[in-house]
């Protein structure tokens, strides 16, 4: 059992655990975290799964978690791994189940004393136009040839059937396009979950809010982003939905049974992988590629649906233009030290600073938009991604608040109407969620202090406050 002893404090918000704490692991663990958050984060075992993954074969530096950690399939949530690519391993649960879920940030040219009026209208129109839900299918429904097509394009397959512009593509993580992904590796199975589920938000803590900016830190950023104080904002939160799932489960066993190929011994058979390089590896990869592009083009197409009723309810020629698009669980091939690496990460978000080639050419002087989401009813936060940044996380922060209480403890501890009356009466939120049970299992109440956690990044230096978001109406599944 760790304790607050087993800790080097590093540096203010920075703890590691020693290399020589397990004989078994190649490199330290480290992890962001206040003075304040340690007692949660020592009551469950995600700093034991951080350990686990110190473990993997070709791991680069120091195992690695944000503040959001917390428990998850193998990896804890919050959780970095950077792996040299020439003699490491991938595995899925550095990875996730819902492949590429991630968050996407729209920024509008109202404000809010011009939309307070409409806004319960557009809540439910967005509501009737985006289906939300466990397993709920869409009204886009493909052939496997169109399958096949958004798996190989991504977003980009999204616009050229006309759901964009072209210019949106510029402001997505990897322009919404995984190049390396193979539809051949997706499973019959997988592809017949997701047939019908583009354009879904899905259910759990994936969420659509209309939100307002309450608070701008830096204006010269801001400006740059387009953001500024009373703006109307709408942040879509969602994934791969269950083709992603699937596409984890079927690899998560094939390469847990050929780990013994390789003479791989891991403490943990949730962290089940094989070597990059390896046949199983690059199967793996190009999947989860594909499944990235599901997931892209699954926003792309969520985003053209919020655009429609934004028009229907607002009759506006003021449209939405994305700020960013991230990826929050995902496996990339990234340079650092002069080495490729496989970095995965998992519940953690791309942080890269100013002049990364990557980035589009209005950001280069900026840094990264990076979008930090809170929990249902607390606010959200667009940051900007410093140098320090690559210099000591591979390039990545948290992806949100994280989970301080289970789904089930959550339901057992919570009161629906107490909930309900303080979200909609106290705090003038309108709320359009699919069931009581989610509304409980993504109560604030079940997430860690979203201003606590985005002080750790901002104070640490690896991303600067840019602006704070709070909601106006929340959809969820």
């Amino acid at each position: 059992m760790l304790t607050k002893q087993n800790l080097t404090k590093i540096a203010p918000n920075l703890w590691e655990i020693p290399k020589d704490f397990r004989q078994d692991m190649r490199v330290p663990a480290r992890f962001y975290a206040s003075e304040k958050m340690l007692a949660q984060i020592l009551s469950d075992r995600s700093l034991a799964q951080l350990i686990n993954v110190a473990t993997l074969p070709g791991i680069a530096k120091y195992a690695l978690a944000m503040p959001d950690i917390h428990e998850g399939y193998g990896f804890p949530i919050g959780g970095v791994a950077a792996i040299d690519a020439q003699t490491g391993v991938i595995s899925p649960g550095g990875v996730g189940y819902d492949i590429n879920c991630g968050v996407r940030l729209l920024t509008s040219e109202l404000s809010y004393p011009e939309i307070k009026d409409r806004l319960t209208d557009l809540a439910n129109q967005i509501q009737r136009d985006v289906p939300s839900g466990v397993g709920r299918g869409g009204r886009l429904k493909l052939s496997a040839k169109e399958l096949d097509g958004v798996l190989q394009r991504g977003a980009r397959w999204a616009i050229q059937k006309k759901y964009g512009q072209e210019s949106d593509l510029e402001y997505l993580e990897e322009n919404g396009e995984f190049k390396t992904a193979d539809p051949a590796l997706v499973s019959e199975h997988a592809k017949k979950r997701g047939l019908d589920q583009l354009g879904t938000l899905g259910a759990g803590n994936h969420f659509l809010e209309i939100q307002k900016v309450e608070e701008v830190f830096d204006a010269d950023l801001a400006k740059i982003f387009n953001v500024r104080k009373n703006q109307i904002t709408v942040m879509i939160h969602t994934g791969s939905r269950g083709l992603g799932h699937q596409v984890c489960t079927d690899y998560v066993r094939l390469l847990d049974q050929t780990m013994a190929k390789y003479q791989i011994k891991l403490p943990d058979r949730e962290l089940a992988c094989a070597p990059f390089k390896s046949d199983e590896g690059q199967k793996y990869f190009k999947a989860m590629a594909a499944a990235a592009n599901f997931a892209w083009a699954n926003r792309q197409i969520i985003t053209r649906q919020v655009r429609q009723a934004w028009q229907r309810i607002l009759k506006t020629k003021a449209g939405l233009k994305p700020v960013y698009d991230l990826a929050h669980n995902i496996a990339k091939l990234e340079e650092y030290d002069g080495k490729i690496h496989i970095v995965h990460r998992k519940g953690a978000t791309r942080c890269f600073g100013p002049n990364h080639p990557a980035l589009p050419k209005i950001y280069q002087a900026a840094g990264q938009p990076v979008i930090i989401p809170g929990s249902m009813g607390t606010a959200s936060y667009l940051l900007a991604g410093r140098q320090k940044a690559m210099a000591e996380t591979f390039g990545s922060t948290c992806h949100g608040a994280g989970r301080q209480m289970s789904r089930a403890a959550a339901k057992k501890e919570l009161d629906y109407n107490r909930l309900k009356a303080k979200l909609e009466k106290e705090q003038g939120i309108i709320l359009r969620a699919g069931s009581a049970k989610g509304l409980l299992e993504e109560a604030p109440q079940a997430y860690k202090d979203i201003d606590e956690v985005v002080g750790v990044v901002h104070q640490s230096g690896l991303a600067k406050k840019v602006a704070r978001l709070v909601p106006l109406a929340v959809i969820k599944g």
